[in-house]
């Protein structure tokens, strides 16, 4: 049996019903076969602060950055906030990118955003694009998924119930991990 291909995603929001939390959960459930997706919670993550990181990286940022090591891969699913991103996100990219270990070097990425606004978080995509040609992360150009009115692509629980989005995910899932075997090869 071949190895399962690891994807690790996390989002920008810590909001509880945040669309983007549930545009990854939909992910897990869209997911090929042979892939599986681990969400993971940035809220932990204290800010990063040199002074901090001089005294010993908090085990939690430890823990961050192993689950990266060990993934082949990273998705990201990211609100807009001020057409730019949001600092939970920032903040989780900058303890990953420092150290003698930086995960997100060289590492295959994903992005997707969901927003109720009319653009679905395009902008946001656009500066996290710019921050990951500055970690060396190899993110995928197309697809480019942007859930636009979000709060009409899911239900009250955070479903997705949009087929066309639906598809849209599950097409950035395949160009991934086809992307990620390519960049080994």
């Amino acid at each position: 049996m071949a190895d399962t291909f690891k994807i690790v995603a996390f989002t920008g929001s810590l909001r509880r019903g945040s669309y983007n939390k549930a545009a990854l959960r939909a992910a897990q459930k869209l997911a090929p076969e042979g892939v599986s997706i681990e969400i993971v919670d940035l809220a932990p993550l204290p800010f990063f602060n040199e002074d901090v990181e001089a005294e010993g990286v908090p085990a939690v940022v430890e823990e961050f950055k192993a689950k990266i090591v060990a993934a082949d891969a990273l998705l990201i699913s990211t609100p807009e906030y001020n057409f730019s991103i949001p600092p939970v996100l920032k903040n989780a990219l900058d303890w990953a990118s420092r150290g003698d270990v930086t995960p997100v070097n060289g590492k295959p990425l994903a992005i997707m955003s969901a927003s109720p606004g009319m653009l679905g978080g395009a902008r946001v995509q656009y500066h996290l694009r710019q921050v990951c040609t500055s970690l060396n992360l190899l993110v995928i150009n197309r697809p480019e998924v942007f859930i636009a009115q979000a709060h009409t692509k899911f239900d009250e629980e955070g479903n997705l119930t949009d087929e066309r989005t639906a598809q849209s995910i599950t097409r950035l899932l395949k160009a991934l991990v086809e992307w990620t075997n390519k960049l080994k090869a």
